[in-house]
């Protein structure tokens, strides 16, 4: 059954996809949100556990840092008509036994994203959130390391905006690279507030 809504439509086919599930741990549950006017898009990596038991994104002590990146509260950072929520693997992806979570399933982004992102026209700025979001949307444009892509941010503004991820295992991280939280979250936090 199909609405007048395009976008809501596609929504609806991303969430009942299956297209990886025989490699899913806990069994697909493909987490997104958006709408049509949002202005701010966040592309971060997979759902964690917590993520995946509810259904809502950056629902972990990372969104919880996200948002105080942002400097916004629950409610702004849940509205759909602003902020939209476009991780590049939709399901949890299981548990790397290295540590931490496995990399998002590489099957997502190309089956999925061109499609959300071009019902997504009023979009100004994109948060690459990570690693993988970095390598996916910058390409040949990104640096050597996390670090140096983060560094150079303002060579991919005022569109793109690449981060690192807010978990708690980066935390050394953050210790390390002071100028991220002094140059970086304010010049974040200022941009997003202009379109929020």
């Amino acid at each position: 059954m199909t609405s007048n809504n395009p976008l809501q439509d596609l929504l609806t086919r991303v969430r009942a996809c299956t297209i990886c599930a025989d490699s899913l741990p806990l069994g697909p549950r493909p987490v997104v949100r958006a709408q049509e006017n949002a202005r701010l898009l966040i592309i971060g990596q997979a759902p964690g556990t917590k993520v995946h038991e509810t259904g809502i994104p950056w629902n972990d002590r990372s969104g919880d840092q996200l948002r105080e990146w942002l400097a916004v509260d629950k409610e702004t950072f849940y509205d759909e008509s602003r902020i939209a929520i476009v991780p590049m693997g939709f399901c949890y992806p299981g548990v790397d036994p290295r540590g931490g979570d496995n990399p998002p399933r590489p099957e997502c982004a190309p089956a999925w994203h061109d499609p959300v992102l071009a019902q997504l026209p009023n979009v100004e700025l994109v948060l690459l959130v990570g690693m993988y979001a970095q390598r996916h949307y910058l390409g040949r444009e990104r640096k050597k390391s996390l670090t140096a892509t983060v560094a150079a941010w303002r060579e991919y503004a005022p569109r793109q905006m690449p981060l690192p991820h807010p978990s708690w295992r980066n935390l050394h991280w953050r210790r390390k690279n002071p100028w991220f939280e002094e140059d970086v979250v304010p010049a974040l936090r200022q941009h997003a507030h202009a379109l929020l």
